[in-house]
């Protein structure tokens, strides 16, 4: 059983600065691409930004250049740091990855329980 656990979320004021973590536990084998993704009330799930085991990331438009994702293969944790925090960039955000457990390397999909990001005055 491989679990993603979330946390860092809260309350800041704009052009704050949060650091989400999303750790897995379990039995994994190995992690593929981890993502954060997010949602805000009454919107879709977005891809806010990924990161493939090769290291190469990917960023939504709307956070390039405020938010940086990273991973500590050691440790099976992924971050997001976010800088410049804007109100908007209020919402649940969630982890997802591929994580196999065993030899076979079948690499289902897994979602954290998500973490609340608000950002206000």
């Amino acid at each position: 059983q491989v679990q993603l656990v979330e946390s860092g979320g809260g309350l800041v004021q704009p052009g704050g600065s949060l650091r989400l973590s999303c750790a897995a536990s379990g039995s994994i084998f190995r992690i593929y691409t981890t993502a954060w993704y997010r949602q805000a009330p009454g919107k879709q799930r977005e891809l806010v930004a990924s990161i493939r085991t090769s290291g190469t990331t990917n960023y939504a438009d709307s956070v390039k250049g405020r938010f940086t994702i990273s991973r500590d293969n050691a440790k099976n944790t992924v971050y997001l740091q976010m800088n410049g925090l804007k109100p908007e960039d209020t919402a649940v955000y969630y982890c997802n990855a591929d994580i196999s457990t065993d030899y076979r390397d079948i690499a289902p999909n897994y979602w954290g329980q998500g973490t609340q990001v608000t950002v206000s005055s």
